[in-house]
């Protein structure tokens, strides 16, 4: 068991304030991207590394690295996005153990027509509240927190016992 070492008031209130304005922002973006496109953020999240990829597919494995989800979320999300006839999927050629994730064209048509105003939203509600300097910043710290949160870290205090 590890000893607590209790966060102090302003430890408290900056980590609080992290979570509630993430809570929030997250919030913020579902419901103006739900409101203005149809599209849920897990839609978004899956359509917007599609858009980028090449010919618009994926490996599923590296589409679920892409948006940090466990393989279940992912596949029961592809599912749902399936049935809507956002996306297909398909084998992969080169490994009969794997498949992989198509955008079809209503994916490309619901990304293009989302894309601008959730692009509006994220400017509206985080970067323009923030310097140049403080967005440079900002990316800088969170680099630096990222960077040293272990990849394998377990999921709760006893699991090396």
């Amino acid at each position: 068991m590890v000893d607590a070492q209790w966060l102090d008031t302003r430890e408290a209130r900056l980590w609080q304030s992290y979570r509630d304005t993430y809570r929030e922002l997250m919030r913020a973006l579902e419901a103006r991207l739900i409101g203005n496109s149809g599209l849920s953020g897990a839609d978004y999240a899956l359509l917007h590394p599609l858009s980028e990829a090449e010919d618009g597919v994926l490996r599923t494995r590296d589409l679920g690295k892409s948006v940090g989800w466990e393989r279940s979320r992912l596949s029961h999300q592809v599912s749902r996005m399936e049935k809507r006839g956002l996306v297909s999927r398909e084998e992969c050629a080169s490994d009969a153990r794997g498949s992989m994730v198509r955008l079809t064209e209503l994916g490309w048509k619901a990304i293009e027509a989302a894309a601008p105003d959730h692009v509006a939203a994220v400017r509206s509600y985080f970067f323009d509240h923030l310097t140049v300097a403080e967005q440079t910043q900002l990316a800088g710290l969170l680099d630096r927190i990222a960077t040293n949160i272990p990849a394998d870290a377990c999921a709760t205090p006893d699991c090396d016992e």
